[in-house]
């Protein structure tokens, strides 16, 4: 997975996440609206409305002084546990 940083502010990132389609731009974004301080996580994957662009954009939005890259990090971690949980609760049923 590559990550690049388009736009960054105190309370506000914009990532191009390559590589990825809705599938996984909605389980983290999802998991973002989750976290307490993350008042907006939206993606775009349109690339006649974006200028061409073909990989998503996650853009985060955060209020109360929470740091937007913070929350990234701990909603990758969420997903990453829930996978594992779903993954033993399927292995113990199989």
């Amino acid at each position: 997975m590559e990550l690049r940083v388009i736009e960054k502010e105190a309370d506000e990132i914009s990532i191009e996440i390559a590589g990825e389609d809705h599938t996984f731009m909605n389980v983290l974004k999802g998991t973002l609206l989750e976290h307490e301080g993350v008042a907006a996580a939206t993606y775009d994957v349109n690339p006649e409305q974006s200028g061409g662009q073909t990989e998503p954009i996650l853009t985060i939005k955060t209020e109360g002084g929470a740091d937007p890259l913070d929350a990234l990090e701990e909603a990758a971690a969420d997903i990453k546990d829930k996978t594992a949980a779903f993954r033993e609760a399927y292995d113990s049923a199989a």
